[in-house]
């Protein structure tokens, strides 16, 4: 078992933006790999899709709103 300190400086890197932006990129690495895989196995594409809405008080057209998700 791990120390208390270790524990704290392991929690304080794990807060860290540096450590969000190489697991965001790690995740879209394995991401790219799975889909290259299922597409190789004949699987169909992921048709893209909205993960989130902003909504503003006036009327927003929801076809303005792109995704980068690619093919």
């Amino acid at each position: 078992m791990m120390s208390n300190d270790f524990e704290k400086a392991f929690g304080d890197f794990l807060d860290r933006r540096e450590y969000d932006q190489a697991e965001n990129a790690l995740f879209a690495m394995v991401r790219i790999s799975f889909l290259a895989g299922w597409k190789a196995a004949g699987g169909n594409p992921p048709q893209p899709q909205k993960i989130f809405q902003l909504m503003h008080k006036e009327d927003t057209n929801p076809d303005a709103i792109e995704t980068d998700i690619k093919e």
